[in-house]
């Protein structure tokens, strides 16, 4: 297990402290240019591929679906019992709030391939059906924060680029559309620079001070992420005397740390870069904790 955290993490630190290295060589508009760049363009390729690039069984959307967005909808709440501690812009707050329940794709699939219990198909179908509906939190929270009417909400909403990309991807795994190659193929190119781009960016933006420390905000976002979101589902899983397939699946995906996205989407929306982009490094510097604990919990559920 180590080795897997090592394989799966240790790149996307490296990346951390690569923007940290380098980020008085570019202005503040600069840095704020790449994270535009990401919101409107980088990611939102991301999240297509991923959700289009395996088939999606149109069965699997009401068994799988119900179960993933409750996920989604229990960090949504807990994380709430973080606002007394946050900023008292709620914008701000919106930023760092969505990290207590978005989650790291990527490190997922690394995850789940090395468990012998957990199926890489049904994580495929968990992260297609999670991806709209935390990018749909997180961009309702968001606009909220912007102090917008209920029509400018609405359609911030119906038009982010995330929300748009994740929506058309889960379209395409379901119906099986064939794209193009040559037309696939840029999109394919820009979603692999999607995560070093935001990684270095990250680096450059967060609170370094901070890294090393929890407060009460930080705290309870990051033990939600990390701790009661996996928990609540192992206790679930118990009570009701499953080992269906989807239980390790639903325990590695409730125990992720949270998206580098996160910073992207705050940023897009003017929300403090800074104290998104420190909450996702607090994440993933602390998963590596907290990750072997669900990854042997998940084994167990699954046997």
């Amino acid at each position: 297990m180590p080795s897997i955290l090592l394989t799966g993490l240790l790149p996307s630190f490296l990346l951390v402290l690569l923007g940290g290295a380098v980020r008085r060589r570019l202005s503040e508009n600069a840095w704020a240019g790449l994270d535009r760049l990401n919101f409107e363009i980088l990611f939102p390729a991301l999240l297509f591929t991923t959700a289009a690039a395996r088939p999606i069984d149109p069965a699997d959307l009401l068994i799988v679906g119900p179960l993933v967005w409750s996920v989604l909808a229990l960090g949504l709440g807990l994380g709430w019992l973080a606002r007394p501690f946050g900023p008292s812009r709620f914008l701000d707050f919106a930023g760092g709030w969505q990290t207590a329940w978005r989650f790291n794709t990527a490190l997922g699939f690394v995850i789940v391939q090395a468990l012998p219990s957990a199926d890489l198909g049904l994580y495929s179908v968990t992260i297609g059906l999670g991806i709209p509906m935390a990018n749909l939190f997180a961009v309702m929270a968001l606009s909220r924060g912007e102090g917008l009417s209920l029509g400018p909400a609405l359609r911030r909403v119906v038009l982010n680029p995330f929300l748009l990309a994740s929506l058309a991807g889960v379209v395409v795994g379901v119906t099986q559309i064939a794209i193009p190659a040559p037309v696939l193929a840029p999109v394919n190119l820009l979603a692999q620079a999607a995560i070093p781009v935001a990684l270095i960016s990250i680096g450059a933006t967060m609170d370094w001070r901070a890294l090393g420390r929890l407060d009460r905000f930080s705290g309870v976002i990051v033990a939600t992420k990390l701790m009661l979101l996996p928990a609540a589902v192992t206790l679930a899983a118990l009570a009701l005397g499953t080992s269906a397939p989807i239980v390790p699946v639903l325990v590695v995906f409730a125990a992720l740390p949270t998206a580098s996205a996160a910073h992207v989407l705050a940023a897009g929306f003017g929300a403090d870069r800074r104290l998104a982009a420190t909450l996702i490094a607090q994440s993933t510097l602390l998963s590596a904790a907290t990750l072997p604990l669900w990854m042997a919990v998940a084994e167990g559920l699954g046997r």
